[in-house]
């Protein structure tokens, strides 16, 4: 029962998936819009501008000059769902459940000396909202998510020579989360359905590390690490359900709620390799551990004897698989005043057909970009990315199991647009 019941309250690592997201996993990929027009090949390599806060902290010794980076990442996600089925056999499948949004970033460098450069980043580096329509034939196994995750980062790089650099930076990553998942605990479709909220938030630290190599006077290497980071959700779960005797004479209850998760460390390597003065290559590889997310926990204190078995603790098992992502890349130097850009990824997905739910229907990714960079100036540089996303077909297979014997079927096939737009001014 306590399987169960998490998959009709909450599952907030699930809930961060979702195939608004140009990443796998719970990932978000838009930290750069530079970065997004070559598919983020040579992320941790390349230092284009200031955004290599996140791609490599190293890379800011490469900024010769004071500047700021700032941009927005749109994204239009879209969802069909065939082949449905559920019990009880009645509800809706629209799809569109991702609104579109936008995934802001800003960064700051400035250089000290020919050795040290200083700066900072605000960045999403996880997060989604999904809200699937009223009557949705699976709001048993999720209807509406909303995650947030902003990280700050203080960064400092030091150049050895003109050879190597490092960077390093701390991070302090918020976290909030609303959840809603429609309850009924009788498998009979003309019983009353309640309604399950949960609420919670924590501030954690974690930290990127990177390297930078001039390998030779035309090809750079780069590697970054981000750490993993462990939070304590709190908040609360809240849960309005007529069909309980438990909960009738109040059948609004609130309880304290706690979960801990932990986002995945990850390791970036990338090349870029400047092939003339016009055509410049990249590429680069990430690995994930997702297989952190074994399973997710939820502590509700405060519960009656007669609800704990339902309410007290709730488990759910995940089973993810850590995965890769693989990119290539170009850049065109048209002119003295244009960047032409284009890009290819593939991206594993981390969830498996026996645990995928409506709350992360998704596969295997591949993304196509292109971008250019407009510099009407010296000191200024617009640039400009768009991104198509198209993933593999997967099924959602759920099922509640007794009493309530509730199930949700359907394959879903998911694909995106994503748009960008930045600039950076330097000083």
């Amino acid at each position: 029962m306590k399987k169960v019941m998490l998959k009709t309250t909450l599952s907030l690592a699930v809930t961060l998936a979702s195939t608004q997201i140009f990443a796998s996993g719970f990932a978000l990929n838009e930290q750069s819009i530079s970065g997004m027009g070559t598919g983020f090949a040579g992320r941790s390599s390349s230092a284009d501008d200031a955004s290599t806060v996140f791609g490599n902290p190293a890379g800011m010794s490469r900024l010769k000059r004071e500047q700021v980076t700032g941009g927005v990442a749109f994204i239009d996600a879209h969802t069909d769902i065939s082949d449905a089925s559920s019990r009880p056999n009645s509800g809706t499948n629209k799809g569109d459940m991702v609104p579109f949004m936008g995934v802001p970033m800003g960064y700051y460098v400035k250089p000290i000396d020919d050795q040290w450069a200083v700066g900072f980043g605000v960045y999403a580096p996880f997060g989604l909202v999904t809200d699937y329509e009223n009557g949705f034939a699976g709001k048993y196994f999720g209807t509406k998510s909303e995650v947030k995750i902003v990280t700050f980062q203080p960064t400092v790089s030091y150049a050895f020579n003109d050879k190597v650099s490092i960077g390093f930076g701390p991070t302090i990553n918020r976290i909030d989360g609303t959840l809603e998942s429609n309850l009924s605990l009788s498998p009979n479709p003309l019983a009353p359905d309640g309604n399950v909220k949960i609420k919670g938030d924590d501030t954690a630290l974690g930290y990127n590390i990177g390297i930078m190599v001039q390998a030779t006077d035309s090809t750079r290497v780069g590697l970054t690490y981000h750490s993993k980071v462990k939070y304590k959700l709190d908040g609360d779960t809240k849960i309005n359900y007529v069909g309980l005797a438990a909960l009738r004479q109040s059948p609004n209850q609130k309880y304290d709620a706690s979960l801990d998760i932990t986002t995945p460390e990850s390791v970036d390597f990338s090349v870029t390799h400047q092939l003339d003065s016009q055509w410049t290559l990249y590429a680069g590889s990430t690995w994930t551990r997702w297989s952190r997310l074994k399973e997710i926990s939820v502590e509700n204190s405060g519960v009656p004897a007669g609800l704990n078995p339902l309410f007290g603790t709730i488990t759910e098992e995940q089973n993810w698989h850590d995965t890769w992502a693989h990119a290539i890349g170009a850049s065109y130097q048209l002119n003295k005043q244009w960047v032409l850009r284009t890009g290819l990824s593939v991206d594993q997905s981390p969830t498996n057909n026996e645990n995928r739910s409506p709350r992360i229907p998704t596969g295997d990714r591949t993304v196509f970009s292109l971008g250019a960079g407009w510099s009407p100036t010296d000191d200024l540089t617009i640039d400009l990315a768009y991104s198509y996303l198209k993933e593999e077909s997967v099924k959602i297979n759920d099922n509640n199991g007794a009493p309530r014997n509730q199930s949700y079927n359907a394959k879903y096939e998911n694909w995106a647009n994503g748009f960008g737009l930045g600039a950076t001014y330097r000083f």
